[in-house]
């Protein structure tokens, strides 16, 4: 993120006097909370820092951070949270979407300030249904699921927001899920990142979509299916009895079994957050034969586009004087008679 001038605060000062209103067990209270006590460890200044988001149960998070914040419209906040961006690049800007409006109507929005690389974190709630108009299905989806708008069950194949993110030019992308411990180090990673940050957290829905994570998210185990990736460390999960392998005749990644510890001699991948080619292959990993790839998958940042746009700016205006009326008067000019 931007260089700042890191301040004391506490949970206290991101949270509001307004009530948080989300279905009681709803995952969103997890991930507000670790966003709030993530916040005071970055050193952020809340007057500084804005929350937009769009249109969601996801969408009301500004509305319980003590900072500033835009609850914009459906699908949008992309468009928005970059033309707050533009207008004042020093702001920490955080955009709250959720799997419905980030990549159903929102999926051109979030395309674009992807690929353009706006210096922010994107925080993608992923409940895999539509949960504030009543359970219909939702672009992240399973084959078969059954909902108001499907109950036969859907026949469309899911769409995987961090293979979005990638093959729409992301930097970097992250993964965790609501009650995870590890949710705040992606949060800070993302932070860190200079440019579009994308983290997708898988939320529980508890009234239209209960527990559907639960085979590598419940509270309880499951951790043997969680493939939590660290910058420079081997690709190990199940309490370091399994690893991931490159399979070099099929160019695939593999599981394979670890003994005595001995990662390297069955090829155990040491992930570096760089290799894009790697990361496209974790973010597809089919879930069941492999674990859930989560962490920080991708991380490898470019030029911002605010920072662009700013050079230009520069160059347009070098050696020229700011006169609005000069501007106005400038050229072919008519004076019109009563």
């Amino acid at each position: 993120m931007n260089e700042m001038t890191k301040i004391e605060t506490t949970l206290k000062d991101w949270e509001t006097d307004q009530e948080v209103r989300w279905c009681p067990g709803c995952g969103d209270y997890a991930i507000l909370k670790a966003v709030q006590r993530t916040l005071p460890q970055l050193g952020a200044d809340p007057s500084n820092t804005v929350f937009i988001s769009g249109i969601g149960c996801s969408s009301r998070f500004p509305y319980y951070m003590e900072t500033y914040g835009f609850h914009t419209i459906h699908g949008r906040a992309p468009a928005v949270a970059t033309g707050v961006k533009l207008a004042n690049p020093d702001l920490d800007i955080w955009l709250v979407t959720g799997d419905g409006d980030g990549l159903s109507i929102g999926g051109n929005h979030m395309l674009h300030v992807l690929r353009r690389n706006v210096n922010m974190q994107i925080m993608l709630f992923n409940n895999e249904i539509y949960g504030l108009t009543k359970g219909q299905y939702s672009p992240t989806s399973r084959i078969g699921t059954r909902s108001p708008s499907t109950p036969i069950g859907s026949v469309d194949r899911p769409a995987n927001p961090c293979a979005f993110a990638l093959g729409a030019g992301a930097r970097f992308v992250g993964r965790g899920f609501d009650v995870s411990k590890n949710l705040p180090d992606v949060l800070k990673a993302a932070h860190a990142h200079q440019g579009a940050a994308f983290i997708e957290i898988f939320q529980n829905c508890i009234v239209y979509n209960k527990d559907v994570f639960n085979d590598f998210a419940a509270p309880k185990g499951a951790e043997d299916r969680q493939l939590w990736l660290e910058n420079g460390q081997p690709m190990l999960f199940a309490g370091g009895t399994q690893g991931i392998a490159l399979d070099n005749e099929n160019l695939c990644l593999k599981v394979v079994d670890v003994t005595d510890g001995d990662w390297e001699a069955v090829g155990v991948i040491v992930h570096d957050v760089t290799n894009r080619s790697i990361a496209h292959m974790l973010v597809e990993l089919p879930f069941g034969p492999f674990p859930m790839a989560l962490g920080v998958l991708y991380d490898d940042p470019r030029p911002t586009f605010e920072s662009g746009v700013a050079e230009d700016r520069v160059k347009a205006t070098a050696g020229k004087e700011a006169n609005l009326a000069k501007l106005l008067s400038n050229g072919q000019t008519w004076t019109v008679a009563g």
